[in-house]
């Protein structure tokens, strides 16, 4: 009948849209109906029906003018990068982003205060922490750790939060640095202060500084449309879902990654459409294997923002522990020490040879290879895959490991 009567067909579908829409709401209440989410351990990427020689996948990608062989960046905490790691990630064709706020720009020797912060019981954590981070954040620091990362050939990238971009934004200018991050637990462009404080215009910053600005973090579409026409060169996705972050549990906020990342990956394919301009899109937090970091990408994602797996290097500055950005808080910590142990060299963990088999070890290596199963030949293709929801990936068949503490199951 609706082949005879074509004209019956249009509407047909439309309803059947309108419909289908109206099914991804559940409502949790007579006046709440919410969408819903997935994280990245409920989602499995699907092979096609090609497949790529290893040597012909190309993950590398471009921030700004800069273009890197790895698609990852390590996270501006201070366990997990402080010169030395920034110099040696960019060697190594990645990047380490420095904090600005940090342990580095407070201390002139940071490596015993560090020392403390591992030594300490967990009882006393917090309190030691909020003890450390009351010094004040000194502009000469932050000028020479630039400057000493410059001098030995790295990539000179720091990050800072929008009340910290604000008072050292002249020092910035001033700087030899080479990317900012203006980073928080959420970024937005419209920050309403009480009257007579300043505020941050992100617009102002991204012409003042001269150097890409990456900004965040978002999970929408909406935010995201607008952090991108304010100028920013990359965005961050990702409102806590860190290893070490409890800002889920404090404040109740974020949206999975899964669905975070695909958000704002579409407000930056639109924008693309709409101005030529192209702002890669950063997978911030929760993000730990080489599985997880291939998830990120299919679902938008340019490159991957990542803190726990680096802080496992025997270079990393936290001597085998990680923790939040936000836990030195002195009126709301949001974060926690973890003990994350040291599994190997920064090179290995980037690059390998593997000598763990969880996916925490050779971690371009496992995107690479996975672009090769998929047949994806750069992160362009790898972001067009096929993605379907797999609550049971991460379990199904792994009743051994799960018992006996290995490979999947640790």
């Amino acid at each position: 009948m609706f082949l005879k009567n074509y004209w019956l067909i249009t509407p047909l579908v439309v309803n059947l849209i309108r419909i289908i829409k109206k099914t991804v709401n559940i409502e949790i209440g007579l006046n709440k109906k919410v969408r819903r989410a997935y994280g990245i351990d409920e989602i499995a990427l699907v092979p096609g029906s090609r497949t790529l020689d290893y040597d012909l996948t190309n993950p590398s990608w471009t921030i700004g003018n800069i273009k890197r062989e790895i698609p990852i960046i390590a996270s501006a905490m201070d366990s997990v990068v402080d010169v030395n790691t920034a110099v040696e990630l960019s060697d190594l064709g990645a990047i380490g982003v420095l904090n600005m706020e940090g342990i580095q720009t407070r201390y002139e020797n940071p490596k015993e205060i560090l020392s403390q912060i591992s030594s300490v019981g967990k009882n006393d954590f917090v309190p030691l922490m909020q003890k450390i981070y009351r010094e004040p954040i000194k502009e000469d620091l932050i000028l020479q750790r630039i400057n000493e990362i410059k001098e030995k050939g790295g990539i000179a990238a720091l990050s800072g939060t929008p009340q910290a971009a604000i008072k050292f934004k002249e020092t910035l200018v001033n700087s030899k640095i080479d990317l900012f991050f203006l980073q928080g637990t959420v970024v937005s462009t419209k920050h309403f202060g009480i009257e007579g404080s300043e505020t941050l215009n992100i617009e102002s910053l991204c012409k003042s500084l001269k150097v890409p600005v990456i900004a965040g973090n978002c999970v929408t579409y909406e935010v995201a449309e607008l952090l991108m026409n304010s100028g920013v060169a990359g965005l961050m996705v990702g409102i806590g879902p860190g290893a070490a972050c409890t800002s889920r549990g404090v404040l109740g906020i974020g949206i999975p990654q899964a669905t975070a990342i695909s958000d704002c990956s579409s407000a930056r394919d639109d924008y693309f459409q709409e101005t030529g301009r192209y702002v890669p899109i950063i997978g911030d937090g929760g993000i730990i294997t080489g599985g997880d970091i291939c998830k990120c990408i299919a679902c938008g994602a340019d490159a991957v923002m990542i803190g726990s797996p680096i802080a496992k290097s025997s270079s990393a500055p936290g001597n085998g522990f990680h923790w939040g950005m936000a836990t030195p808080s002195p009126v709301l910590p949001r974060g926690t020490r973890i003990e994350v142990g040291t599994t190997g060299s920064l090179e290995r963990i980037l690059k390998g040879p593997a000598l763990l088999d969880d996916g925490t070890h050779n971690l371009l290596g496992a995107i690479r290879t996975s672009m090769s199963t998929l047949g994806a030949e750069n992160i362009k293709e790898m972001q067009n895959v096929d993605i379907v929801i797999a609550p049971s990936l991460l379990t199904e068949g792994k009743v051994y490991q799960k018992a006996q503490q290995l490979g999947m199951g640790k």
